[in-house]
């Protein structure tokens, strides 16, 4: 008997905000307080270009702990580039392993070159684990 594959698009959230590398980390913190999320994509410069992503806790590591001015640090100055991101049509298993063996615990969901949305390791855990035929 054969399981039923779960994708990647069944279970991410397609609430995410996508910044410029430009953006104050104090405008990045409202962009992602008025949108409820955890993480900010950053925007690809040109098409030979990589999207980004900035944390909460890049922002709680990189800017906060050390006394940077939230106002005066741009997102690109402490995001991570190229963001590690899931194709939509994976399956949710080997997404999880992804995530082990890279040690985080969201990213970007894209299709054909274009962000459709975030998962992280509680969309696979709660919209797709307990799924079945």
């Amino acid at each position: 008997m054969s399981k039923k594959v779960i994708r990647v698009r069944d279970v991410m959230m397609d609430t995410y905000a996508i910044v410029e590398g430009l953006t104050t980390v104090a405008e990045a913190v409202e962009i992602a307080k008025e949108r409820q999320v955890k993480a900010l994509i950053v925007n690809k410069r040109h098409d030979d270009d990589e999207y980004g992503i900035v944390l909460m806790n890049d922002i709680a590591k990189k800017v906060l702990a050390i006394d940077r001015s939230p106002q005066r640090t741009n997102v690109y100055e402490i995001m991570t580039k190229p963001a590690l991101s899931v194709n939509a049509g994976m399956d949710v298993r080997y997404c999880a392993r992804l995530f082990e063996r890279f040690g985080i615990s969201r990213a970007p969901v894209i299709e054909d070159g274009k962000v459709l949305g975030m998962v992280s390791y509680n969309n696979i855990v709660l919209n797709g684990m307990l799924r079945v035929d």
